[in-house]
């Protein structure tokens, strides 16, 4: 099978949505299946398979690209090279010139439902747009034969606002990569720390989508309890600034890649993840693995595998006391942290990529063996028996 995958972003590119992308990609290769993949163009060439299409700045996001609209050339690009099936990760100018394609070349295709743009949409003064974007994402996905969401929860939202042909296709993490044993005492001691005192880490984009500010305070609240213990920020973005600047104590790392990430992660003692805008929260699953107890609100990754009191602290959605309460917590009691991060690699030692990939390639299959005139029939194959 020919896949054709298209996304705004990609590696180089770090954030959830370009990794998972990147993962299915790969694997469907790894499978045996041709794969292109369209995004923005970057300061690198293509690699082989990969149409660079040419990109605006992401507002208020260095570094961050999407793609202009681009109809006549992946049309020509497809007539070269037919797809089977195409996968339209996200929903920016790319995503809608790919959809307005794929229709005209008459080429199944499904959508990915990554990224929670309409709560994104409050953070940045623009919340009365949010129920029109809404309605615009739902007419978005319904030009597809199956929009593919990571979870039950957020798949039964979907339906129940209106969103058609919603496919779970669950994540997982590699459990090789991120796991206890890269953990570094000598990394811990650049950090400052002194014998077992905790490391409370954020890790991710430092965004206002992100509730970094809730982040803070629970730290704050941790380091008053707690004088000992460090923090520790993994990641960049448009609000680094502001948090080194009100928050020198803490320490900040920037972006880390492959396994210098998996150290810092396995390095740290309680992962804190204030975030209510995810679909999902792969950064929750790489804690997990490496070993680390997590606190985070009873959504996306952590609905689906976090046991409050068992692997950390899954706090109900939106109670920010329950929060920083959970974080201080772990932070002063040394037996409670030591029994939490043992256990927690328990929490996602089941998930399995391999699977993640093989149910991504039935998905495709099937919108790609009922073809895309049929849209009754593959929505009746889909909902009926898709993973």
């Amino acid at each position: 099978m020919h896949v054709a995958i298209v996304t705004e972003t990609y590696p180089p590119d770090v954030n959830g949505v370009a990794l998972t992308v990147r993962h299915l990609a790969t694997g469907m290769a790894a499978r045996g299946h041709a794969v292109s993949v369209v995004h923005p163009r970057g300061e690198s060439p293509p690699a082989a398979g990969e149409l660079l299409v040419d990109a605006w700045p992401v507002p208020r996001y260095p570094g961050l690209r999407m793609g202009r609209p681009c109809v006549p050339t992946l049309l020509a690009h497809w007539r070269r090279a037919r797809p089977d099936a195409i996968y339209v990760a996200t929903e920016g100018p790319l995503g809608v010139s790919a959809l307005a394609a794929a229709r005209i070349a008459r080429i199944p295709v499904a959508t990915g439902f990554h990224t929670r743009f309409d709560r994104y949409l409050r953070d940045y003064r623009a919340g009365w747009l949010a129920r029109p974007f809404r309605a615009w994402m739902r007419a978005f996905h319904a030009r597809a034969h199956a929009t593919l969401v990571p979870t039950q929860a957020l798949a039964d939202e979907l339906r129940a606002d209106g969103f058609r042909r919603v496919v779970r296709l669950a994540r997982a993490v590699d459990t090789a990569r991120f796991h206890p044993g890269h953990r570094d005492e000598a990394l811990r001691a650049g950090w400052g720390v002194a014998g077992d005192a905790p490391v409370l880490l954020h890790m991710g984009r430092m965004a206002p989508e992100k509730n970094l500010a809730l982040a803070a305070c629970a730290f704050e609240a941790a380091l008053a309890a707690r004088p000992d213990a460090r923090v520790v920020w993994v990641g960049d973005g448009p609000a680094r600034a502001a948090l080194e600047s009100s928050h020198p104590h803490h320490v900040f790392c920037g972006v880390r890649h492959g396994a210098d990430l998996a150290r810092h992660v396995a390095s740290a003692d309680v992962f804190v993840f204030p975030s209510r805008s995810e679909t999902f929260g792969n950064v929750t699953l790489e804690a997990l693995a490496s070993g680390v107890a997590t606190v985070a609100f009873d959504t996306g990754a952590a609905h689906e595998v976090l046991r409050d009191g068992v692997h950390g602290a899954c706090v109900r959605d939106g109670d920010d006391d329950a929060l920083v309460a959970a974080t201080v917590r772990l932070a002063t009691d040394d037996a409670l942290r030591a029994t939490q991060r043992a256990a927690a690699r328990g929490a996602v030692a089941h998930l399995d990529p391999a699977r993640v990939v093989a149910d991504f390639e039935t998905i495709l299959a099937r919108i790609a063996r009922h073809g895309a005139p049929r849209r009754a029939a593959t929505r009746a194959c889909l909902e009926g028996g898709a993973p």
